[in-house]
């Protein structure tokens, strides 16, 4: 026994490691992505309350731990056996009196003889991709509610398990992500509220947190930038919860009785929460709704709410499929800043099959590394360099990429360099944005070699592929040297 009569392989959270001290070795930030930041930035005040620690969360000598079970909270799981077993059978007896947990509810029960004063017993939902959203916003529940539960009860530390098991079979890593982000939102807004979060796992769900913790807890800003690209789609609202575009809905104040403007209303997607006197309306007829765009009917602002919408159903899909593939043709990327301290985005046109691939994917992916970037201005260099007909996007694809993206994307775009173009290439420029999408054609400009380039964006500033420099000195050259032909 220690000298405070708790037993001795209980484990002290003051003896543990905070995320905070813990080695980044991610790589230096340079001056051009300094200006990117994400929605989960570095926060050295919450990290320090943060506690990876793998082992037995029964063992936790802190304020409360969280159990997971059944709706029954009789479940048969490592977690809760071990706790059952710590805690004595003082605590099946309370557990009784309980009547049970439903599904993303959370209960407080004494802790008995753990170190632990409390135990926050909460139910995870049953996992079925067809019913995925619906999965998604119960585990939330679970975790909002025992940190709710937690400030409540002024509970200042608390020790997660993971809140799944095996017969609930909750994706690991999807979990994590809700887990993390809900645990970050809460102490963005009540951090005062905890001292320490631990979260205790097992040597697989140790490599999960890991790799999952620097998206939401970064500790540094180099971590932050790096970290951006592998966040999903969906990273909750203000409160971590999840946000599904397709199950928006809004509340009528007056159920029955008909509202002026009702075709434009219903097009709106605000998430209320629904009372026990409210009638929840669905958006109006879809194909009524097309008919008024065709007429012209619905009102600018209606238009932008239902094109937000659907950019957000594709920003979902971008987020949640794997786009790796695409990702290694290195065909897009961000590199420095021009001039005016705009970020630069380069698109390698010869990198980009477009008979071979799913331009669909290629879309996503465009859609996934550009949502984060295009809330500021920024400009983007095109490299036509060395492209045949196997590289060149058609008209079809780069429209229905314009008209799906959102409408930051348009107007913080304030350059689109087209380097080393053909006469062809000119010609398709110039019908495209003359006849296609007029408002791009005083943003596009040709530059025929790289020293034009570097009037507008710093040599240091862009990262080359190798053939586009060797291009572009070979042809240099051969233009100073008229007497030479080009091989």
């Amino acid at each position: 026994m220690d000298p405070l009569g708790a037993p001795s392989h209980f484990v002290d959270i003051d003896s543990l490691p905070v995320w905070a001290d813990q080695l980044v070795t991610s790589q230096p930030v340079g001056e051009k992505q300094v200006d990117v930041h994400s929605p989960f930035p570095c926060r050295k005040d919450i990290n320090a309350k943060i506690i990876l620690w793998r082992g037995d969360v029964a063992l936790l000598n802190c304020t409360a731990i969280v159990n997971t079970s059944n709706e029954a909270l009789a479940d048969k799981n490592p977690v809760s056996e071990s706790i059952y077993m710590h805690a004595g059978p003082d605590l099946r007896a309370e557990l009784q009196k309980l009547k049970g947990c439903r599904t993303g509810e959370a209960k407080l029960t004494k802790g008995y003889n753990l170190a632990a004063r409390f135990i926050i017993h909460t139910v995870g939902p049953k996992y079925k991709s067809r019913y995925r959203t619906a999965a998604e916003s119960s585990l939330y529940s679970c975790y909002r509610n025992i940190l709710q539960l937690a400030m409540e009860h002024a509970i200042a530390s608390i020790g997660f398990c993971v809140i799944n098991t095996v017969k609930r079979g909750y994706p690991l890593a999807d979990a994590t992500h809700i887990a993390l982000r809900t645990v970050r939102r809460f102490l963005e807004v009540h951090g005062e509220a905890l001292e320490k979060v631990v979260f205790a796992v097992s040597d697989v769900e140790e490599a999960v947190y890991q790799k999952m913790l620097p998206l939401y807890f970064p500790r540094s800003l180099e971590e932050e930038i790096q970290s951006l690209a592998f966040l999903p789609a969906d990273i909750g609202n203000a409160q971590g919860e999840p946000v599904v575009p397709e199950r928006q809905i809004r509340i009528s104040e007056k159920p029955g009785v008909s509202e002026d403007n009702s075709d434009e209303e219903g097009l709106e997607a605000d998430l209320s929460f629904i009372g026990s006197h409210a009638f929840a309306r669905m958006e109006g007829d879809v194909d009524k709704q097309r008919r008024l765009i065709l007429q012209g009917q619905l009102s600018e602002a209606a238009l932008q709410k239902q094109h937000q919408r659907n950019y957000n159903r594709w920003l979902c899909r971008a987020r949640a499929e794997d786009l790796s593939d695409i990702a290694s043709l290195k065909a897009l990327y961000q590199t420095g800043v021009d001039n005016c301290g705009r970020t630069v985005m380069a698109v390698v046109g010869r990198n980009i099959p477009v008979t071979i691939i799913d331009m669909e994917k290629a879309l996503l992916y465009f859609i996934h590394v550009m949502d984060h970037i295009v809330v500021k201005e920024y400009v983007i260099v095109y490299f036509h360099t060395l492209t045949n007909a196997y590289n060149h996007l058609d008209s079809d694809f780069l429209k229905k990429l314009f008209d799906i993206v959102d409408f930051k994307y348009k107007r913080n775009l304030k350059a689109l360099y087209f380097v080393h173009p053909t006469f062809r290439s000119k010609v398709s420029t110039w019908f495209f944005t003359t006849f296609t999408i007029s408002s791009l054609k005083d943003k596009v400009h040709h530059v025929e070699n790289l020293q034009q380039l570097f009037t507008a964006i710093p040599p240091e500033q862009i990262d080359f592929p190798p053939f586009v420099l060797e291009y572009d000195t070979r042809v240099e050259y051969y233009r100073q040297s008229p007497g030479i032909c080009e091989p």
